[in-house]
């Protein structure tokens, strides 16, 4: 096996990687392209195909790392792309990928996969962890049942990736003859029986006749479009009519309605897989996973779950906190020290003006974004990667589904939300795990309740000034009063889901099923190595794209000026009385507006339009720039309602681009942007009358 390190312009051949969640389908993908693809342990991290090419001998392949699914039943839509990528994909090889530990589970997907084509590996994965418990895979036992090649690896350390490589080279060239097959009921066989033999000559081989004879059994019509465009005609004729018909009657005959067979359909897949998993599983200790019982009876317990998941993350907070402001500090005035220099370099042969806009403009947007935001996602984003990497975050979906079904959503909306923590357009994009449209809606709509990493700062900056005080040194304080921010958006999420399930989404909550995955050992080095490099430097690259045109704006409405007023006084001026029904004024109202590029950069226009300068300024030390915000009217008060529409307002640029791009429509995008910022418009007003009334 051979990483490939440049880009393949020849393929050989085509591979498909199936499997379930948390199987270690990715790191396999990984080990033979070499590209950076991310591993997470919680299911539905891979919600696209990722491709990639390597080498193996004198051959190149490229292979798909589809998304992780338990069924090919096509009820999300992971599972639609990766059954229509088996079936439609024209990929040589499936390589189905399984967890030594949860094997009959497994096999149920492999054995879906094997009614479609016969070109299967199963490759058997995370054997390691299957010792570690006492469990013993007859693989060649397995190997016979299933009439497909069995390769047995543990990719974490790397051990059988060479024996699997081996097996794709060969398997790829010559395809497998026969599998096993299902067995259905003998009604549902018959049935079958009378379709495929009239279009068997008709499919020329392309799919599998077995399997089109079942799917046209059960009226499905969307998928049977799928497959008359990928033949390029249609084997609907009267002949093969007449024999759908004809099964269905002997079915309907029998007391089986079209409704029925996806049961029987499951339930015989599931027996098989339950029949081959005893014939070749066998377990040293009843116990195996007894550990993983412990801990979960007090990380899942209905008491303690929610208290041990507060901590958690209030742990994460403080340790951001706490640890990101010597760095940013640092490169602050490390930004900062070079301005002037930089400002006579620029201004030695370009305008006054023009060196103007680039240093105090455009360089200072910059400065000020980077130093405050590199430092918080270089601690929070790793993290919070580890606690995907050992397992933790299904735990929190567990823990606060029944909330979500009071609210008539999904469970798996918790992990949206945790996403949303580092970026709300991340979270956006993980709603693809939540199956039921309607609920994925509801959990994209109310993402940005969640304060993302560039609201945090402003969040933490405000906590220290007016509720915590400067120089006190309570980073403990600020996480608590942060923390209970964060419960208060959670709660908004809540309200506005139950809110939104009752009118506009209507629906009744959908099952799922979320696997709580083994806790596994976090690998600490590559976890930290992957959330800066696919994390940390993707989110900062965004923000510092957006910072550009962002700091060229504000330097323009800052320094043209009519009768000696800038345009950014004339807009504050303005926005004043609407502002002022929100406990703000107009400058930090059109700090939000002009902040709709990135979050980030909402205090640094607040700064420069108190000090009337026409530039961003350099305000590190929180004692002056309290005083700066009190002496521009500032209060408690003022700062509570700053949070709570910082909290609650439209989201940024580019989670709205996002949103577009995932809903395909403008009125969902509309509808997003609206909810958030009523909320909060509703609760800085309901907070400012409260405070006028009783203060």
């Amino acid at each position: 096996m051979k990483k490939q390190k440049k880009k393949i312009t020849n393929v050989d051949k085509v591979i498909a990687l199936a499997g379930n969640p948390n199987v270690g389908k990715s790191t396999v993908f990984n080990a033979f392209t070499g590209l950076n693809q991310h591993t997470g342990n919680w299911p539905g991290k891979t919600v696209s195909n990722a491709s990639g090419d390597f080498k193996y001998k004198d051959h190149f392949y490229k292979i798909y790392d589809l998304p992780g699914i338990y069924s090919i039943l096509a009820h999300s839509q992971e599972e639609e792309v990766a059954r229509d990528f088996i079936c439609f994909g024209n990929s040589d090889l499936t390589v189905v990928v399984c967890d030594a530990c949860s094997l009959m589970r497994n096999l149920n997907l492999a054995l879906q996969v094997m009614e479609i084509t016969n070109n299967v590996i199963v490759c058997v994965n995370l054997i390691d962890e299957a010792k570690k418990k006492g469990i013993n895979i007859n693989m060649n036992e397995l190997k016979n049942i299933l009439g497909v090649e069995v390769i047995a690896t543990s990719a974490r350390s790397g051990k059988g990736l060479d024996e699997l490589a081996k097996a794709m080279d060969k398997y790829s060239f010559n395809p497998n003859k026969k599998t096993i097959k299902v067995k259905y009921s003998k009604e549902l066989e018959h049935a079958i029986n009378i379709i495929e033999p009239v279009i068997k000559n008709k499919l020329n081989g392309l799919l599998n006749s077995r399997w089109v004879a079942l799917n046209l059994i059960k009226d499905d019509d969307d998928f049977i479009e799928l497959i008359m465009n990928y033949l390029g005609y249609s084997i609907l004729d009267n002949e093969t009519i007449t024999a759908i018909n004809k099964a269905k009657k002997y079915l309907l005959d029998n007391d089986i309605l079209v409704t029925e067979l996806e049961d029987i359909i499951v339930k015989s897949i599931n027996d098989l897989a339950e029949d081959i998993s005893n014939r070749v599983v066998t377990y040293g200790k009843d116990d195996y996973n007894r550990r993983d019982r412990k801990i979960d009876k007090v990380l899942t317990n209905k008491i303690t779950g929610i208290p041990v998941m507060l901590l958690l993350l209030g742990f994460i907070f403080w340790l951001t906190i706490k640890g990101a402001n010597y760095p940013s500090n640092f490169l602050n005035h490390l930004f900062f020290s070079i301005e002037e220099d930089l400002f006579l370099f620029c201004n030695s042969f370009m305008p006054y003006w023009l060196s103007d806009m680039l240093v105090y403009g455009i360089y200072r947007t910059l400065a000020w974004v980077v130093s405050v935001m590199l430092p918080p996602m270089m601690i929070f984003f790793p993290l919070f990667t580890l606690l995907e990497d050992l397992g933790y975050l299904p735990r929190i979906a567990f823990n606060v589904d029944k909330f979500f079904k009071k609210c008539s959503s999904c469970g798996k909306q918790a992990l949206t939300m945790a996403m949303g923590f580092g970026c709300n357009a991340v979270g956006v994009c993980g709603a693809r795990i939540i199956d039921s449209p309607r609920e994925r809606l509801i959990a994209i709509i109310t993402n940005s309740f969640v304060p993302c990493n560039g609201k945090l700062p402003t969040l933490i900056a405000i906590i220290t000034m007016f509720l915590v005080g400067v120089g006190t040194g309570n980073s403990l304080l600020s996480v608590i009063i942060l923390m209970l921010v964060i419960i208060f958006g959670i709660f908004m999420t809540f309200i506005i889901s139950k809110i939104l399930s009752k009118t506009i989404l209507k629906g009744v909550p959908s099952s799922f099923t979320l696997e709580l995955p083994p806790y596994r050992k976090p690998q600490v080095i590559k976890v930290i190595v992957r959330s800066v490099l696919d994390r940390t430097i993707f989110v900062l690259g965004r923000a510092v794209s957006i910072a550009i045109p962002a700091g060229l704006v504000i330097w323009l409405m800052a320094n043209v000026k009519f009768n000696s007023i800038s345009v950014l006084s004339y807009t504050s001026n303005f926005l004043d009385p609407f502002a002022s029904l929100l406990g703000m004024d107009g400058v930090i109202l059109l700090a939000f507006i002009l902040g709709f590029p990135a979050n980030e950069i909402v205090m640094p226009i607040i700064i420069m339009s108190y000090m009337a300068t026409g530039n961003l300024t350099d305000f590190s030390n929180l004692a002056e720039l309290k005083t700066l915000l009190v002496d521009n009217g500032w209060t408690i008060t003022t700062a509570i309602s700053v949070m709570l529409f910082s909290l609650m307002h439209w989201p940024c640029s580019t989670t709205c681009l996002t949103i577009k791009k995932e809903t395909k429509s403008n009125k969902w995008t509309l509808i997003s942007i609206l909810v958030p910022t009523l909320c909060g418009i509703v609760v800085c007003f309901a907070f400012n009358l409260i405070v006028n009334l009783f203060i």
